[in-house]
């Protein structure tokens, strides 16, 4: 009996201990600070998620993790070993946190970004750009395609970083180091370049026999003279913003920032790589200098839960300043003015956060990895792999969105006009289906579109309703993602 009592009392106690490292893991550390009237939960950590990088939702709410191993070998090395994972993370109850998760790609090389779209994964892991589908619903990827191959690979990995959807349909994707790429042309020429640059090409280009997109597809947005180009974001009139260290050669307190890439732009900073590359004058300005902060993970944030301050601001992270800082874009000529204040900052040297991301419900994830990361990072001189990462989630207490996703709402079979109506609907998520849905319609989704915008259409019922600006948008950027010349009409 003694002895019953004895290991009855070790249950009661490892119970305890259990339920008390439970507790102790959702708690958010006394080193982080929010914006003041927004509130912190930790949503993910381990052992669901070791060290997070990057991150991207699905339409079900499920959210893809680039989980690395903490391992700082060259990259060459990293690229026959492929140590690191994708984790597919679900949250069961709808209480913010995550509770579930599974690897969906395991063996994968350093990875660099990360995209869902149209039922595949897109991961950059340099020299590539993956393409994962998991084809039989088990949820794990079965199929693996490298649906873009950079070809070059240099001892920092920042020859790639991607890839991202523009609201153009067109998927985009970022090159740094200076490595030379050649892409040929259809007319018998070679675009070659050494420079910095975004790329983009269309999300149903011709592929090879490989299915990899023919190089002749693939198109420079932007060129560029800075070391890593890293997180491009989409204003809602498609203007492109981009983070990146090195663009111009530090002194002064100057080195990383944002810039605002304008199509066919050449930046900073002055070097050879750039020279051939044709430009009408001076190099393009700056946005934003952040200093040696080494600006990463970027976000455009459309939602209205946070509250209107927030909505269609900037939130861009900061690994080497251990802060997410919100950029409020205000119209100044042809580009804008920012104006900066912090979102989320640290104390502890060892949060380094690398992304953020909009969740359906309008709150905001943040991706802090951890302190593994030393790789060229002249700031990172020790690498802490045992100081492991964990995603939080900024929200504003009781801010409620019903049916955040749209789950509830028939999709299929609907009119293109009451898909049209969704345009304005103020869930993030259904307005950006919408769009997608309506792309999907092609040429029949075209006279509604056009009628809703006022055009051409103008005898058609659905000119009698009117959408509002935000929605307007909405239907421009349906319209461009048809190909159809009733479409492009439209458009013009």
């Amino acid at each position: 009996m003694k002895h019953r009592v004895g290991w009855l009392a070790w249950v009661f106690w490892a119970l305890g201990s259990a339920w008390v490292g439970a507790q102790e893991a959702s708690q958010v550390p006394s080193h982080l600070k929010v914006a003041s009237g927004l509130e912190l939960i930790r949503a993910a950590g381990p052992p669901l998620v070791m060290r997070p990088v990057h991150a991207a939702f699905d339409p079900q709410g499920r959210l893809y993790v680039t989980d690395v191993s903490g391992s700082n070998e060259p990259l060459k090395l990293q690229l026959q070993k492929r140590p690191h994972r994708i984790v597919r993370l679900e949250d069961l109850d709808g209480d913010g946190r995550f509770d579930r998760a599974k690897v969906f790609a395991d063996r994968m090389p350093f990875p660099e970004g990360i995209l869902w779209y149209r039922g595949s994964v897109y991961v950059a892991a340099p020299p590539s750009i993956w393409k994962l589908t998991d084809t039989d619903g088990d949820g794990v990827a079965d199929q693996r395609t490298q649906w873009f191959q950079g070809k070059t690979l240099t001892h920092c990995g920042n020859d790639l970083h991607g890839p991202y959807l523009g609201r153009d349909g067109w998927i985009y994707w970022c090159k740094g180091a200076f490595a030379t790429q050649v892409y040929p042309r259809l007319d018998g020429t070679r675009f070659v370049t050494r420079a910095a640059h975004i790329f983009r090409a269309p999300w149903d280009a011709p592929v090879d026999e490989n299915g990899s997109i023919v190089r002749w597809a693939i198109e420079p947005v932007m060129t560029g003279g800075m070391d890593n180009p890293v997180d491009v974001e989409f204003t809602l009139g498609g203007e492109r913003i981009f983070t990146t260290t090195f663009l111009v050669r530090p002194a002064g307190g100057l080195r990383d920032g944002l810039i605002h890439a304008i199509y066919g732009g050449v930046y900073g900073k002055r070097q050879r790589a750039i020279q051939g590359h044709l430009r009408t004058g001076e190099l393009m300005p700056v946005l934003l200098h952040m200093g040696a902060a080494a600006p990463c993970g970027l976000l455009y944030y459309e939602g209205t839960a946070l509250g209107p301050d927030y909505r269609f601001t900037l939130m861009a992270c900061a690994f080497n300043l251990h802060k997410v800082i919100r950029v409020q874009l205000q119209p100044q000529g042809s580009t804008f003015r920012p104006v900066v204040q912090d979102l989320l900052s640290s104390t502890d040297p060892d949060f380094h956060p690398t992304d953020v991301i909009e969740d359906a419900d309008g709150s905001v994830l943040v991706v802090d990895t951890g302190g593994w990361y030393k790789l060229c990072c002249p700031t990172s001189q020790l690498a802490k792999p045992d100081v492991l990462g964990a995603i939080y989630r900024i929200r504003r207490p009781g801010a409620k969105v019903v049916d955040p996703w749209g789950h509830k709402l028939r999709w299929e079979g609907v009119s293109p006009l009451e898909l049209a109506r969704r345009l304005d609907d103020p869930r993030t998520m259904v307005r950006h289906r919408a769009v997608e849905t309506l792309a999907l319609r092609g040429a029949q989704a075209v006279p509604v579109l056009a009628a809703v915008l006022g055009g051409a259409q103008k005898q058609h019922s659905a000119a009698r309703w009117r959408l509002s600006r935000l929605g307007r948008t909405g239907a421009v950027w349906a319209l461009t993602r048809i190909k159809h010349p009733r479409a492009r009409a439209a458009v013009r």
